[in-house]
């Protein structure tokens, strides 16, 4: 058999190609131990795999989320420690490596990779370019390099110089050229930003670009970056490696993994988006010639090329290819098949339900199963997630299997069957009142024998009623449900303590119920507030969506829906029709005829589909209240007229306006869709506003006028604005004034005196008085753009906490 080392040595050629590795990891916020640990086993699957270059995703050592932990010296010491330790592992040599960490350069933090080869640092290259959008906030602790290829002189630590015999290394905008090609660096936002550097890089002769990542998922976005690493790969030629996280390092956020490797345009290699282990290495084998023979085709490139200022080359004396390469095939252009938003819901949130309750500690999940959309949705997920795991046990994940062993307290377990695990790990909880339905029960009931979960089935009348006791005792005073003659506030006051209710016994069964099963430890109490209830408001404020971490808290109705129907197939949940079917209601108030006597989207005043639309104009498209009046017009041209747009866009202000404080408090949530209100992290926007936005809403009138006329009148009525059908109907005619009758009124409401009042207008009482111990209010008109018409009869519905005069 013929062997290179057959060939004289003035015959042997320079090999021609080179496998690369890009690492997956699931790292965790200052888990230094276990990121270093993870990290070697990347580098170690590499070597195996026949790599001789390795990269991995940004900030690895560190774990991204580190956040204000970055303003600490102990994170840049355990991260030069951990280095340290990497650099000098045999299983580390013959290997050009790169690992990304903070770096401190006088007094500066830096996000950073570092490139070392046989225990020798070759180069710090620092981020050029930080992110501050979304969910991100990196120039709070890094800065970026601004010294455009150019470097400096970096002064070791002590214990670095004495493991490596070097007392500075070069940090900078440099590049790597080893005996055979040439390598480049940009670190996440570089890719995209306008101003790409691996541009530059290509036009200087760099054949090999790396991007390290901290990306994380949002719904159909995954294309998005597979686009930006091809369009980078073909527009220059070359080829183009992207290293992501995954997983939930300790945030809202998951990073969605997705690492791949693609040559002049083609992706030739991938990583899975969504997945339980905490270790992917995933390699490509290129030719270095496709490279070059792609470059010089293109004429345009190399005239540009021939006269581009260079970068600073760290020059490596080791070879990425080997000589005698002929019968290694290169790596192919594959199909990137992307998942639909369904399987994202399946498998996005349940990944990082895993990451959180391993993490966590904790033993399970508890979660109050109401038999609707939202929460069915939640349960489904934790279910999704068991079929997760027993599928990686039975491919033989050691990580998994040590996991779930841990969390049940069982060391012999193993598991095989989805819904005994979902048995052992979650309890479900239909908390019934007088006020629930035998249909919403007999769909709890039906889920949970489908899932597996654990299933209770508890009656909160009893604590209620304790609770109203103690009111009555202390001030002599009975609330009524508005159908049995009680105002608004007495009607959301009736509502809102059996929702609290809830939430106190969620708790207590949580941090009991593994007790009851004779298991260690407790449970972890699951919300199912959707984006959309969160956006507007409707929700009451630590009612039993106060829980500790919230799967859906991200995702829209609408999507959930979708996704429900994808899992009555994919998951075999047949009672999954009958839940997607029926009305959204919180069963709050007194049934009529054991029938329902509320819906959500007529106690909000408008259908989940608007909502949907409302949140992605507020915040993708940046819309105050005219600007969304505008972009409607012509969006809803053949469904609604202007007026009713109007209305409408005034309406979810308002409620927006009033409930926005809510997110001060928001279950930390899955963050998956891009019109999050969460203001913790990626919503930045005030919780206290002018609830009437009195200039903004003159500017819709006047384009009103503008467009259709002056309004007419309302027709006089006695009408009660509390009634749920004229409270909500779209054409209610509204009174516009002068600047000087609106200023001589600063109290909103629509003309008519009644003894029922709106949830919108049980904030702002004038005139009141008692009589017989019923409350009998008497309300100014509406004087101006800011005044409460039916249509606006119900901005708190069931979820308003408190109330005020709007100013």
């Amino acid at each position: 058999m013929f062997r290179c080392t057959d060939l004289p040595n003035k015959r042997r050629r320079m090999g021609r190609k080179v496998t690369l590795a890009v690492a997956t990891l699931n790292q965790w916020a200052l888990d230094f131990e276990g990121n270093m640990s993870r990290i070697m086993e990347s580098i170690l699957e590499a070597r195996e795999m026949g790599a001789t270059y390795r990269t991995g995703p940004e900030l690895e050592v560190t774990g991204y989320s580190c956040e204000d932990h970055f303003h600490e010296s102990d994170t840049y010491l355990h991260a030069w420690e951990i280095l340290v330790e990497i650099m000098m592992s045999p299983h580390c040599q013959n290997m050009l490596i790169d690992v990304g960490m903070p770096v401190q350069h006088r007094n500066v933090a830096y996000n950073c990779r570092v490139v070392f080869h046989n225990k020798r640092i070759l180069l710090i290259r620092p981020k050029l370019v930080m992110c501050d959008d979304g969910n991100y906030r990196e120039t709070r602790w890094f800065s970026s390099w601004t010294k455009e290829r150019q470097t400096e002189e970096f002064y070791l630590p002590r214990m670095v110089s004495a493991a490596t015999g070097q007392h500075t290394v070069p940090i900078g905008d440099a590049v790597i050229a080893t005996r055979d090609t040439c390598l480049g660096y940009e670190i996440c936002e570089e890719l995209w930003t306008p101003r790409s550097t691996h541009i530059d890089m290509s036009l200087s002769g760099v054949e090999i670009i790396v991007n390290s990542s901290g990306s994380y998922m949002q719904l159909r976005k995954a294309y998005i970056t597979t686009d930006l690493i091809r369009n980078a790969s073909f527009k220059a030629g070359g080829a183009y490696l992207f290293s992501n996280l995954r997983g939930c390092d300790g945030q809202r956020v998951y990073f969605n993994g997705c690492s791949a490797i693609a040559l002049n345009g083609h992706v030739v290699a991938r990583g899975k988006q969504f997945a339980l282990e905490d270790v992917e290495v995933t390699t490509a084998t290129i030719d270095l010639e496709d490279i070059r023979s792609y470059r010089v085709a293109m004429r345009s490139r190399c005239t540009i090329a021939a006269s581009t200022p260079t970068y600073p080359r760290v020059n490596v004396d080791f070879a990425l290819s080997h000589a005698c390469d002929l019968n290694i095939p290169p790596s192919t252009p594959l199909e990137w098949v992307y998942h639909s938003a369904e399987e994202e819901i399946a498998l996005g949130p349940a990944c990082w339900l895993w990451d959180y309750l391993r993490r966590s500690g904790q033993g399970g999940f508890f979660l109050p199963l109401s038999g609707g959309v939202d929460s069915s949705s939640t349960a489904i997920i934790v279910h999704s997630m068991c079929r997760l795991v027993v599928k990686s046990v039975m491919l033989g994940d050691i990580q998994v299997l040590h996991d779930i062993r841990k969390i049940l307290a069982d060391p012999d377990f193993t598991p095989d069957n989805p819904a005994a695990l979902c048995n052992r790990l979650l309890v479900t909880c239909y908390m019934g009142s007088e006020n629930s339905s035998k249909e919403t029960r007999q769909r709890a009931t039906s889920l949970a024998n489908q899932i597996g979960s654990y299933h209770l089935e508890i009656n909160i009348d009893g604590a209620v009623s304790a609770l109203l006791a103690i009111f009555n005792t202390v001030t002599g005073m009975k609330p009524l449900f508005k159908t049995q003659g009680g105002c608004p506030r007495q009607n959301l006051a009736l509502q809102n303590i059996q929702a609290r209710t809830r939430m106190v016994l969620s708790y207590l069964f949580a941090q009991l119920m593994l007790w009851v099963r004779n298991r260690p430890g407790g449970l972890l109490v699951l919300g199912s507030a959707n984006v959309d209830e969160a956006l507007r408001g409707y929700m009451t404020k630590y009612d039993c969506s106060s829980a500790d971490i919230n799967p859906i808290g991200g995702i829209s109705k609408t999507d959930l829906k979708r996704f429900l129907l994808y899992a009555k197939d994919k998951f075999n949940l047949p009672i999954v029709s009958d839940i997607v079917t029926a009305p959204p209601t919180a069963e709050l108030e007194p049934l009529r005829d054991g029938a329902l006597a509320q819906t959500d989207e007529e106690d909000m005043g408008m259908t989940y589909n608007e909502l949907s639309e409302f949140g992605r104009l507020r915040k993708q498209n940046y819309c105050g209240p005219y600007s969304m009046f505008c972009k409607l017009v012509s969006m809803w041209k053949d469904s609604r007229t202007p007026r009713e747009i109007s209305d409408k866009v005034k309406h979810f202000f308002r409620c927006y306006a009033i409930n926005r404080h809510k997110m001060t408090v928001l279950t930390p949530s899955y963050h998956a869709e891009s019109y999050s209100p969460d203001d913790n992290r990626f919503d930045h926007r005030p919780f206290l506003y002018r609830a009437n936005w009195s200039w903004q809403f003159k500017c819709i009138d006047e384009e009103l006028e503008r467009i259709t006329g002056p309004p007419t009148a309302p027709p006089s009525s006695g009408d009660d604005i509390g009634s749920a059908k004229s409270g909500h109907s779209p054409s209610s005619g509204r009174r516009t004034t002068s600047g000087l009758e609106k200023r001589s009124s600063p109290l909103f409401f629509s003309e008519t005196v009644t003894t029922g009042m709106s949830s919108g207008g049980s904030a702002h009482q004038l005139n009141n008085h008692v009589q017989h111990g019923h409350e009998t209010l008497k309300l100014t008109k509406s004087h101006s753009s800011g005044g409460y018409s039916k249509m606006h009869s119900s901005v708190m519905g069931k979820i308003k906490d408190r109330t005020g005069v709007p100013v």
